[in-house]
């Protein structure tokens, strides 16, 4: 049985990326890249154990993709992700790498395996092919290298390393403060990282993202509270009364809110903002659905369009629908022609035709942000 654990760091903030999408969750196909880069290595190796770090926001969702991998939070840096995931690493060695190395050659895995016994951290390195300035002088670039990953280490040198406060830019930096032996190995050119945008085009093993569309559904219902504030759509509307709630009880971005997370596959409202927390206690609905587009257009999809029906018996609807179409519109980053809104009554029948509340169905249609016309 295999003797290594593969950690792959995939909780970053893509912050030098500058797209819409963070990288790790760019779509190869229909699979987001973190998935695409890990089960490229679990092909080249029979690892025993995986494990993916993730950003503490996306955590859960990840989990909708796979059972085959352990998940572990991320922190705010790379060595504290590490830090993280080796406390879950119970082999004798652990490689490592970055999701943004995306493209490694299955030679470097194997020459990294080939290599483990020979010192505590074993590294694919590149050669410097132009002339190297450091300080304004000139050095000999025979001596320089540049570092890659995946790195094979010693779990319990790496761990030791690990506990400073000093931060480390990869693990062999951290073993060599240590005291800890250093073999370097031939790299790949084909191991480059994906750190910028233009970097996408010089990664050759990527395909492009489905043309899929996805559709989430919502419903939801709320009745109505004497003297308090309605909010519909993010929009004060204009009567003695507004809806009982945990929150400002805005009913239909509650709804949308819920067809955005199914049209992705991530749960419901109550997932992500649970009525049992005094955090969410009273808040702006509008600010709710900015972390839910968020999180949409992080995790690597783009909304193409809204409809929302709302069923009321009471209030008038109509004066308000272009104010409530112009609202969302600009929280969900849309084009305003993209949003409906259709409003009826339930012909006093019900809960709602007693003038009790107001119930509001949405339906939202999304795709996979193309990073391939950036």
């Amino acid at each position: 049985m295999s003797d290594i654990t593969l950690i792959v760091l995939s909780a970053g903030n893509s912050s030098r990326f500058q797209l819409t999408a963070k990288k790790q969750w760019l779509r190869v196909d229909n699979t987001p890249l973190w998935l695409f880069v890990t089960n490229r290595l679990k092909d080249f190796y029979p690892f025993q154990n995986i494990i993916i770090a993730s950003h503490p926001d996306e955590l859960e969702y990840m989990k909708n993709f796979t059972d085959d991998f352990a998940f572990v939070e991320g922190g705010n840096s790379r060595q504290e992700s590490m830090k993280n995931t080796l406390k879950k690493v119970t082999t004798k060695y652990v490689m490592v790498t970055d999701v943004a190395r995306v493209c490694i050659p299955k030679k470097v895995i194997e020459d990294l395996i080939a290599s483990k016994d020979d010192a505590d951290c074993i590294v694919p390195t590149l050669n410097v092919s132009d002339t190297v300035v450091y300080e304004s002088n000139t050095i000999n670039r025979e001596e320089v290298k540049l570092i890659q990953t995946p790195q094979l280490s010693k779990s319990d040198t790496l761990k030791k390393a690990l506990e400073t406060t000093v931060e480390f830019t990869d693990d062999s930096s951290a073993i060599k403060a240590i005291g800890g032996s250093i073999k370097y190995i031939h790299g790949d050119i084909a191991s480059k990282k994906l750190t910028i945008n233009n970097d996408i085009s010089e990664i050759t093993c990527l395909k492009a993202p489905s043309n899929n569309f996805f559709t989430g559904t919502g419903f939801d219902i709320h009745p109505f509270e004497e003297n308090k504030k309605m909010f519909l759509g993010g929009v004060n509307i204009d009567v003695p009364y507004g809806f009982k709630a945990h929150s400002d009880g805005d009913v239909l971005i509650h709804s949308l809110i819920d067809a955005l997370l199914g049209a992705v596959g991530a749960g419901d409202i109550g997932e992500f903002f649970p009525d049992t927390s005094e955090k969410y206690k009273n808040i702006d609905s509008k600010i709710l659905l900015n972390n839910i587009v968020e999180f949409i257009y992080n995790v690597g999809y783009v909304i193409v369009n809204i409809d929302l029906t709302i069923i009321a018996q009471k209030p008038k609807i109509n004066p308000y629908k272009q104010e409530i179409k112009s609202t969302i519109a600009k929280l969900l980053n849309l084009e305003k022609q993209f949003v409906n809104i259709k409003a009826t009554t339930a012909e006093k029948l019900g809960f709602i035709g007693r003038e009790e509340g107001v119930a509001v169905q949405s339906i939202a249609t999304l795709k996979y942000y193309d990073w391939t016309k950036k």
